[in-house]
């Protein structure tokens, strides 16, 4: 679970953007809410179905990896048995078969596991729309409900009323402090 500090630090911008603006908002109160997100992931069927297919797409994942790691054992384990009445060529060809197992076994993380992999396309093929589908329902909620403000507890959506940005007046307050 994710710390609350992105929901601090949007309340303390939004206190800040509050303060800087109070001609904006002075005589209106803000309504602020906000979504559990681990609640929308267990009770969101869309959400649920993917992560059973994720899971379903890891777990074979998981059992090739284990599979090409029991390989790699095995082929290690047979090699200590034997090193004693191995000759000199026979070992370096033993050694050198143990590290191209060891290097495909890596490279198999690397192209699952790594950074941008398999696993990662994966998890964004599955959960993008579905993410881009609780922000557009935060968005509507937020319309409907009359709300200024809805943060999420763990992750980075939301939704901020576009009237209450004052990024256009920071950026003018900071071209006036570099004159």
């Amino acid at each position: 679970m994710r710390s609350l500090k992105p929901f601090l630090i949007g309340l303390l911008t939004l206190v800040a953007a509050g303060l800087v603006s109070t001609t904006t908002v002075h005589a209106q109160a803000l309504k602020i809410g906000y979504v559990l997100d681990t609640a929308i992931q267990s009770n969101y069927k869309a959400w649920q179905r993917a992560n059973d297919l994720w899971e379903t797409e890891r777990k074979a994942w998981d059992t090739e990896g284990q599979s090409k790691q029991q390989e790699l054992q095995d082929m290690i384990a047979d090699y200590d048995k034997q090193r004693l009445i191995l000759s000199d060529e026979k070992k370096k060809e033993r050694e050198a078969a143990i590290r191209t197992k060891q290097e495909a076994l890596d490279a198999y993380t690397r192209q699952i596991y790594g950074p941008g992999g398999t696993a990662e396309k994966k998890q964004d093929e599955l959960l993008a729309p579905l993410t881009e589908n609780i922000r557009k329902a935060i968005e509507a909620v937020a319309n409907d409900g009359g709300y200024d403000v809805i943060f999420t507890m763990q992750s980075n959506l939301g939704y901020i009323r576009p009237s209450l940005d004052v990024t256009q007046k920071v950026l003018e307050y900071l071209e006036r402090l570099d004159k």
